[in-house]
């Protein structure tokens, strides 16, 4: 029979080993670990799968020994898994029983194509809604075309499908630099396919991306009804799987729901692992807040936290949107945050206040009249301000009110570049931390929107 350590030991030990890592780091590995004392007095550390024994054991023992050793009185650390547990073969660590990190080619790759460096595993909140769907792209980045191929990941606009995609891209390029790793939107993948055919150069299209190594294809929904495009990347699809290389695609539905894509195409995104991503929940949505919270130019009180996950459930974007006008208006008028300056500033998610959904044109509508702009200059070319700014505004509210895709509203400006689009949502987000008028104009739009 296996005595649990005292309370405080334990409490003592999991903060020595909160102090060693990141507050990401700690949320998504190393708190779930359930603490255990054996007869002999070792320290017995169970996780809640194998997948995340291995994931703790590879990358974090030195820190659990260290900490063990500090508050424990250096006892045996071992660790097991919850899932397929067998207590007669729980592996004892020491620091030899590490796998080596793969070293780094003689010729490595280049730099993976389009990846947004800010979409990392380190920063992805994990919690029971996503816990599968991450590990699953974490094995993938891991072992690209081993297992999981495709990797299938579904669920509404706005839950991390895209983030996991990067994640998985930057860790298969840190893990293995001499792979060939490119995501793409389906929008850009059917772009540059008729871009090919325009050119009479298709040949250099299959080439760029039957050569890669990790191929992942955001919102593939948006091939329904284009055959000529689906044909192509039917045949991508099966050279890619054929010759041992990853694909990991997304969609905001099963793919039995994709009722006009071609059957043949369908049975293949079964072929390997599907996998779906829900809405948050409470718990889920206060981490990702917490995490954002960290950055903000002053704390944010804990029920300003719990009244805004509270409040938005279904969308981690207008999530991490709410937090942003809260912490922009406090850095604004010089004053503190509370729970009622926060109830204040976002009374428009009060679920009973909200009516309806918010279309792009209408964003941009109300944009061009805010800044007495025609609705051509705002989706034109020039780059002149106030009109750049205002673009950047409108571009912003597009995220933050719709779940529109980085491209989709990029093409809504002119044919711009996702790229652009994350730029000006970047940079609209600093400038409401500190120019008043930006601050004004985004909360004013917003609040007209939302209300209409």
């Amino acid at each position: 029979m296996e005595a649990q350590p005292t309370p405080e030991a334990w409490e003592e030990f999991r903060e020595a080993l909160r102090s060693t890592v990141t507050p990401v780091t700690w949320q998504t590995w190393l708190e779930p670990l359930e603490p255990h004392r054996t007869p002999d007095g070792s320290v017995r550390l169970v996780a809640p799968s194998q997948f995340h024994l291995r994931w703790v054991r590879e990358k974090h023992l030195s820190n659990i020994e260290t900490a063990a050793s500090a508050t424990l009185g250096s006892p045996t650390v071992m660790l097991d898994a919850r899932e397929g547990r067998d207590d007669d073969h729980v592996e004892e660590l020491a620091p030899e029983d590490h796998e080596p990190e793969p070293s780094p080619p003689s010729a490595p790759a280049s730099d993976p194509v389009d990846l947004v460096k800010k979409y990392q595993f380190e920063n992805f909140v994990v919690g029971p809604s996503n816990r599968f769907a991450h590990a699953a792209a974490m094995a993938v980045a891991e072992k690209p075309g081993n297992r999981y191929n495709p990797l299938f990941i579904y669920g509404s606009a706005g839950l991390g499908k895209t983030h996991l995609l990067h994640a998985a891209g930057h860790h298969t390029h840190d893990l293995h630099p001499d792979r060939a790793v490119r995501y793409v939107t389906s929008e850009q993948f059917l772009s540059e396919f008729i871009d090919g055919i325009r050119r009479k150069n298709t040949d250099a299209f299959k080439q760029r991306y039957r050569s890669i190594d990790l191929l992942l294809l955001d919102d593939v929904q948006f091939f329904q009804g284009k055959e000529q495009i689906l044909e192509e990347f039917f045949h991508t699809f099966n050279h890619l799987y054929e010759a041992g290389k990853q694909v990991v695609i997304s969609s905001d539905r099963h793919p039995k729901l994709l009722d006009t894509l071609e059957a043949r195409l369908r049975s293949r995104f079964e072929w390997g692992l599907l996998t779906d991503v829900q809405p948050p929940d409470v718990e889920t949505r206060l981490a990702i807040l917490r995490l954002n919270a960290e950055f903000a130019p002053q704390p944010v009180p804990a029920p300003v936290l719990d009244f805004i996950a509270q409040h938005v459930s279904d969308n981690i974007r207008e999530l991490e949107g709410a937090l942003t006008r809260v912490t922009a208006y406090a850095s604004l008028t010089a004053q503190p945050i509370d729970l009622g300056m926060a109830m204040d500033v976002l009374q428009d998610l009060i679920p009973e206040k909200v009516s309806r959904a918010v279309t792009i044109r209408e964003i941009i509508q109300a944009t061009s009249e805010s800044f007495d702009l025609d609705i051509s200059e705002l989706t034109g070319p020039s780059r002149r301000q106030p009109l750049a700014r205002a673009r950047q505004i409108a571009m912003y509210l597009c995220r933050d009110l719709t779940d529109l895709s980085l491209p989709k509203i990029g093409r809504e400006f002119g044919g711009r570049d996702h790229t652009t689009v994350i730029h000006a949502l970047e940079r609209v987000k600093s400038l409401m931390q500190s120019d008043q008028d930006i601050f004004d104009r985004v909360n004013a739009l917003s609040h007209t929107l939302r209300k209409t």
